[in-house]
């Protein structure tokens, strides 16, 4: 894996608690996934793929993760959670990440 290095730096100063929860994301060549994690118990609130979404086959790579970011905070307000750590996955705040985040935030989230 190439950003292991970005992974393990940002994981070092990243951490999720139950009031905030840290917010990762995953990106792969054709799909994405989210999660909601409180890393001091250990558990996931809430998690959201492309993966099991057949309508989302024709949509491009951005689109998808703007439909992530508008289904992961509907889970956030669903548990509750308005503010979280963005746990970006080493990747650059750039295309996707950032159309995945503006999404989320106009969900409601903060971070």
């Amino acid at each position: 894996m190439k950003n292991l290095k970005a992974i393990r730096r940002i994981r070092a100063k990243v951490s999720g608690t139950s009031s905030r929860p840290r917010l990762c994301i995953f990106v792969s060549l054709n799909h994405l996934r989210a999660q909601l994690v409180d890393d001091v118990a250990g558990k996931t609130i809430g998690a959201v793929t492309t993966e099991s979404q057949k309508d989302l086959d024709t949509k491009t790579m951005t689109q998808k993760a703007q439909w992530l970011g508008v289904q992961i905070g509907a889970v956030a307000k669903k548990a509750k959670i308005k503010q979280v750590v963005f746990d970006r996955g080493g990747k650059i705040y750039h295309g996707r990440v950032k159309a995945f985040a503006e999404s989320a935030r106009k969900e409601g989230l903060e971070f």
